[in-house]
């Protein structure tokens, strides 16, 4: 039996009796969409690039498209203390073979697709970010959506996560989020391969460090080791590698992901990248080129007063984890909600609460990046909950960080 759901909610992590769980074998898709924090800590300078055509320009790239009538029953947003308001952006990766250049595992079938989602969680006094990424893997009860001409798409049970998107786009997800975890989305974006590369090879690459070659014929990638920048498709097949780097699981992957975006969130505000606008409007172009997004982020002066709100968040309090699961006991390569923490993450979350070490054992900052010439500490401290401890507990937290780095094929 899968652990419940949290309470707000029906069970989100056991299929019905009778019916047959889905085949146990992996299939073959790469995510490269966890990009939109660089993004967005970027698109705070565009009011300053001067030219009306280049405002013009980067608006016509963006996509906009409007969920809100696929969606019902939609949670309150609750209110708490703050100079602002709590903001709340899902951001999806969207693994589509239709664009020009993202067919790049060669899959047949069109359509889109996506293996990404990251809630992105601003404070109200902007004082901290987390971006909190939940698995593909994750079997829940998906809730019933609409299309965009207004058939209901049913609901199902025992569903992976990134079914919604696959059924319905941005809107099935959406709903599929709120209903499961009680949060009030303001906002969303969805990412997707054609925009990537460009971004990474616009701010001169992205330092990682690699601790041992990966070599992966089947997929033809072929990385040195070593702590250095990268950029292109190297870029593009270190984010999207599963199957030989660490111990092979999505949550590994996911796990890389984050500090990739994390090291880009550190190179784009410290490597000189918003001072040299030849590489900011190149970054600027491919990130728009990139985007859909919702009708309230519909221009670029939008995202920019979104990212303006980011400037006072120190780059040590941008923070990345993964919602805390576990693999599902009736099918190993799936996942389900580990309980009471993941519904603690996410209440803590819709009451604007700081996160604590506990729930956060594998963190990631953009201030700290596992391995960087920069960060040399392999793992960070939450907002709230000080500096790392000495203590027993304090210990374990830093053996799971360390666990989940190597798990994931990064330096320790």
């Amino acid at each position: 039996m899968s652990d419940p759901a949290p309470e707000r909610v029906d069970r989100d992590t056991t299929a019905p009796q009778g019916r047959a769980k889905r085949r146990g074998k992996v299939r073959k898709r790469h995510t490269v969409g966890k990009v939109l924090l660089a993004t967005v800590l970027v698109l705070v300078m565009v009011t300053g690039l001067g030219t009306i055509w280049l405002y013009r320009h980067l608006n016509s790239n963006l996509n906009v498209y409007d969920p809100t009538a696929q969606m019902s029953n939609r949670p309150a947003k609750v209110k708490v203390e703050g100079p602002h308001e709590p903001l709340n952006v899902l951001v999806m990766g969207s693994d589509s073979r239709d664009c020009k250049g993202c067919n790049i595992d060669n899959l047949t079938g069109g359509g889109q697709r996506s293996d990404t989602t990251i809630l992105l969680h601003l404070s109200a006094d902007r004082t901290r970010a987390y971006g909190i990424s939940i698995p593909r893997d994750l079997l829940v009860d998906r809730p019933e959506c609409r299309t965009k001409s207004g058939d209901t798409i049913p609901g199902g049970s025992g569903s992976m996560w990134n079914e919604a998107f696959s059924l319905g786009g941005p809107a099935c997800t959406m709903q599929q989020f709120e209903q499961l975890t009680g949060i009030h989305l303001d906002h969303f974006v969805v990412v997707d391969f054609e925009g990537f590369r460009g971004m990474v090879d616009a701010i001169g690459g992205v330092e990682v460090c690699i601790p041992e070659p990966i070599v992966d014929p089947a997929h033809g990638i072929n990385i040195e080791a070593g702590t250095r920048k990268i950029k292109g498709y190297e870029a593009l097949n270190y984010v999207r590698e599963r199957y030989v780097v660490g111990n092979g699981s999505d949550i590994g992957r996911m796990k890389r992901q984050q500090a990739f975006i994390a090291s880009m969130a550190h190179q784009v505000v410290t490597a000189g990248t918003l001072a040299r606008p030849d590489r900011l409007i190149r970054f600027l172009d491919s990130a728009t080129k990139s985007l859909t997004v919702d009708p309230g982020l519909s221009n670029v002066a939008k995202i920019a007063e979104l990212g303006i709100q980011f400037k006072g968040i120190g780059l040590d309090n941008i923070q990345f984890i993964t919602i805390p699961n576990i693999p599902d006991p009736a099918d190993p390569n799936r996942l389900v909600w580990k309980q009471p923490d993941a519904k603690r993450v996410w209440q803590k979350i819709a009451e604007d609460e700081p996160l604590t070490k506990r729930l956060t054992p594998d963190v990631i900052s953009a201030g700290n990046v596992p391995g960087s010439s920069s960060s040399p500490s392999p793992s960070g401290s939450p907002t709230g909950s000080g500096s790392p401890s000495s203590s027993p507990s304090g210990s374990a937290s830093n053996d799971a960080s360390k666990q989940a780095l190597e798990d994931a094929g990064l330096c320790t």
